[in-house]
């Protein structure tokens, strides 16, 4: 595919995903450091999640729309679920990891571009580490298998997580 096409679909998909949020009644319920917590209604009910994006990527000059999440679902009785997007879709033959500190987190599902951790226990021991750390990296391969690293602040995560949570409980 070209380049011009991939950036042409890229566009339109951000463009209608943007779109699709907004027709949702996406609101934003604050914003602490390098994070934000949101809330979308949707017609399975209220999602609120907070979300960062990187703070540095690799390589340079690879330009990619990139975030982290950690999103709570009460209607469908889920929280704590951690997903990221690296801006394009992920190589299924690579793992896709999560690096703070010394802990790494492996994420198992890659599907439409983005990645989850299918073990909610693993998400809160991420999550605890977030809460603790000043960043994380992200480390995935695109279809070329080309690897990416994206680093995120965690400032302002504890605060943003837990407004999050309460404004879903």
């Amino acid at each position: 595919m070209s380049l011009i096409k991939k950036i042409i679909i890229s566009f339109t998909l951000i463009i209608l995903f943007s779109n699709h949020l907004f027709a949702q009644e996406l609101k934003k319920v604050g914003k602490f450091k390098d994070w934000e917590a949101m809330v979308i209604y949707e017609p399975s009910g209220k999602v609120c999640f907070v979300q960062s994006s990187p703070i540095q990527q690799s390589p340079k000059s690879y330009k990619r729309e990139a975030n982290l999440f950690v999103s709570f679902r009460p209607e469908e009785n889920i929280s704590n679920e951690i997903s990221v997007t690296p801006g394009y879709e992920f190589n299924n033959k690579n793992s896709v990891i999560a690096v703070s500190g010394k802990n790494k987190f492996k994420f198992d599902i890659m599907q439409q571009g983005f990645a989850w951790i299918a073990d909610n226990k693993i998400e809160i021991k991420m999550i605890k580490r977030m809460k603790k750390g000043s960043r994380i990296m992200i480390t995935g391969y695109n279809q070329n298998k080309s690897q990416t690293v994206d680093h995120y602040s965690l400032l302002g995560f504890t605060k943003a997580y837990n407004t999050s949570k309460k404004a879903c409980s």
